[in-house]
């Protein structure tokens, strides 16, 4: 009766053995190690720049525990903070040639002590967040008029090149807040701009007003569209963000949406607020210009020649030099859009996008320069760096692209530069709070004993007052502990303060669920029941009340995720998984251990379930079978 099969030991074994695995790297600590990221966003860190980094510290002497690239870094562990030092800066000196401008941010930092075998299985830790480890934090504020405002200017470009291309005469066009009005003196001509117009510029709703000789046709962007440009402008600011807090070398930053016009950036483990919000504020540009192919700027680029009157030197990306003339045709502000593609002979390329005033300028630049190169050049900290330098193969509009020798990746990256260079929208940080290290190691201290002191007390309770079934109970909520953090290392999922005080819920939760099937057992006792009788009705009929009150909490934790965000959001994570992880070790991991002891004996008298209090035998009667 009271028997499991095969099977669910086995796979009661292998959660445990799970658990077991990707809850120990929570267990060692962190330990010094060096991370380099890229300085540049033209400079990738691939697997490349790990041969260099092991090169570097070879040749330096230095052992280091591991190098190995995670995401957009890669990080070096030591053994003690000297060698940590030493380490950054032989890395610094062979990555670094020109200290002055570093093309690679070398930083110290921390990692997980755990060791290598643990991380090749991909276990890693749980992330601190802000509140634990210490750092700043931003609210930033974008500016959606401004989007909607620069999208109501583009849109006024690209008006004038629609009605002049095709021939349509208009008394002038001008905008009046986020709304473009385009005046005709002749009703014909109006009538035939709107059929244009709704053909061409299917996101904007289009207005006849006015009557006599003083018409008008006002176009104002359709509800989906403002929406639909105020959610790119955030998705654009978010990506150019992330761009330049890379620079920080920060590990395991935050950066979000908060809300239909804010991002928040939280930065674990930064505690210069003035270098965070220089780098967060700081603009890059992007400019094209012609290149200068004569044979002064030929021999000027070999430095056997001076730069000719007029023209740059520049470095292309890969290292050769460049003579571009100074004269700017287009710079960023004229970017639309730039997304990876292919040309006509299916080789990769990049479409770019610009708006009506650059594609007037582009397509009086291109048709006089047939033949000749285009830089696109990306400025940074007052550096330009060209990112590509094309030939112009004909007369290009409003949309045109960049092709040559690329590979589809280079390609995609190339369209994320152009893309992420600027903001699409002002922002302003409206709160700004710093959090320092010794709180956030306060913080964790006394989250980690409240949950210890929580266990203990609850561990002791359940032994004393259930006995046997108390300690199968505390052993059931060790499993549901070590399944949580499993869980949540497995997710990856950034610790914080709000998380620990789920935990400790989680912890009281899942004890009621045992406290219910206790109490179940011992009321099928009190009934006259036997012990295995007892004990497997106990299961069944709690497991309906354990459902049910877990099923009407998980949906209150779903709510709490899907309508809250930050501090809330973190609560409601750890909160739904606690509550499934609690439902499994309460319901199956604590009946497999009552089994297992309980199951195999057939002639069962007592369990040891503590006093099981009887009504008073009526006169007359027998009293019924102590358990």
């Amino acid at each position: 009766m009271n028997r499991y099969p095969l099977w669910k030991y086995a796979l009661l074994l292998v959660a445990l053995l799970i658990g077991l695995v990707y809850t120990l790297p929570n267990l060692f600590g962190e330990a010094p190690a060096v991370q380099v990221s890229s300085a540049k966003v033209t400079v990738k860190v691939d697997a490349a720049l790990s041969s260099r980094i092991e090169q570097a510290l070879k040749d330096a002497g230095i052992q280091p525990d591991f190098v190995q690239l995670e995401g957009n870094s890669v990080r070096a562990r030591f053994t003690d903070p000297d060698v940590q030092i030493k380490a950054k800066d032989a890395i610094s000196k062979a990555l670094n040639a020109d200290p002055a401008e570093p093309t690679y941010i070398v930083a110290l930092n921390l990692v997980s002590r755990s060791p290598k075998w643990l991380a090749s299985l991909h276990a890693f830790p749980m992330y601190l967040g802000l509140d634990l480890r210490g750092g700043v934090h931003f609210l930033m504020q974008v500016d959606m008029k401004a989007a909607l405002t620069k999208k109501a200017e583009a849109l006024t470009g690209d008006l004038r090149t629609l009605l002049r291309d095709k021939g349509i005469r208009h008394a002038g066009i001008s905008r009046d807040g986020n709304s473009v009005i385009v005046n005709f003196r002749e009703a014909e001509l109006r009538d035939k701009a709107a059929v244009l117009l709704r053909e061409q510029l299917a996101d904007v709703e289009w207005t006849p007003l006015g009557a006599g000789s003083e018409l008008q046709l006002s176009g104002a962007l359709k509800p989906k569209a403002m929406v639909a440009v105020q959610e790119a402008a955030l998705r654009q600011n978010i990506t150019t963000l992330h761009n330049r807090v890379n620079e920080l070398a920060v590990s395991e930053p935050v950066i979000q949406q908060q809300g239909l016009d804010r991002v928040v950036v939280q930065l674990p483990g930064v505690q210069d607020t003035a270098k965070a919000k220089d780098i967060i504020g700081r603009t890059a540009t992007l400019e094209l210009r012609m290149v200068d192919d004569s044979t002064e700027a030929q021999a000027a680029a070999v430095g056997s020649a001076p730069v000719p009157f007029g023209t740059e030197r520049f470095t292309e990306r890969g290292g050769a030099p460049l003579i571009v003339k100074r004269q700017v045709v287009l710079t960023g502000d004229n970017l639309s859009d730039a997304q990876p593609g292919f040309d006509e002979h299916q080789q990769p390329a990049v479409h770019l996008t610009v708006d009506a005033k650059g594609a007037r300028i582009i397509k009086d630049v291109s048709r006089e320069n047939i033949g000749k190169r285009m830089a696109i050049i990306l400025f940074e900290k007052g550096k330009g760096e060209v990112l590509t330098a094309p030939s112009i193969r004909g007369e290009l509009g409003n949309r045109f692209q960049i092709s040559g020798a690329m590979t589809t990746q280079e390609a995609a990256d190339t369209a994320l530069l152009l893309r992420a260079g600027s903001l699409a929208a002002p922002m302003t940080i409206i709160e700004e709070r710093t959090i320092g290290p010794s709180l956030g190691k306060e913080n964790i201290d006394k989250g980690i004993h409240s949950v210890i002191w929580g266990f203990a007390a609850v561990a002791l309770f359940m032994c004393l007052y259930y006995m046997l079934f108390g300690v199968f109970s505390t052993l059931a909520l060790g499993f549901n502990l070590l399944l949580l953090v499993a869980v949540l290392s497995m997710l990856q999922a950034t610790l914080s303060l709000p998380g620990i005080a789920a935990i400790a819920l989680v912890l009281g939760m899942a004890i009621d669920s045992n406290v219910l099937i206790n109490e179940r057992v011992r009321e099928e006792l009190r009934g006259g029941a036997s012990p295995q009788v007892a004990i497997n009705a106990g299961y069944e009929r709690a497991f309906a009340t354990i459902l049910d009150s877990n099923v009407t909490t998980l949906i209150a934790g779903i709510a709490l995720l899907a309508f809250g965000s930050g501090p809330v959001k973190g609560f409601a994570v750890v909160h739904c998984l606690g509550i499934l992880t609690s439902m499994f070790s309460s319901v199956m991991f604590s009946r497999a251990l009552v089994n297992l002891w309980y199951g195999g004996k057939k002639k069962l008298k007592s369990v040891s379930i503590g006093q099981v209090w009887k009504p008073a035998a009526e006169p007359g009667t027998t009293d019924a079978p102590q358990a």
